[in-house]
């Protein structure tokens, strides 16, 4: 089944991009800064959503972790 129909797969797609650019910015600030327009303007604000929000994207991870792990 695709992501896009499963609504589980939809989140942990979605937790996924916004750990993963929010780690891109940490590492490489250069990537995403340069590119604020266009389709990377995308991997930009989901940079910016896991900064702001950080303690609270941690714990939608640890949640969505232990239901993969148990209630899958």
């Amino acid at each position: 089944m695709s992501a896009i129909f499963s609504f589980q797969s939809l989140l942990t797609v979605t937790l996924l991009i916004l750990c993963t650019c929010t780690y891109l910015k940490g590492v490489f600030p250069s990537i995403l800064d340069k590119n604020r327009t266009g389709i990377m303007k995308t991997f930009w604000k989901c940079a910016r959503i896991g900064e702001r929000k950080s303690p609270w994207i941690s714990g939608l991870c640890i949640i969505m972790a232990v239901s993969i792990l148990f209630f899958n």
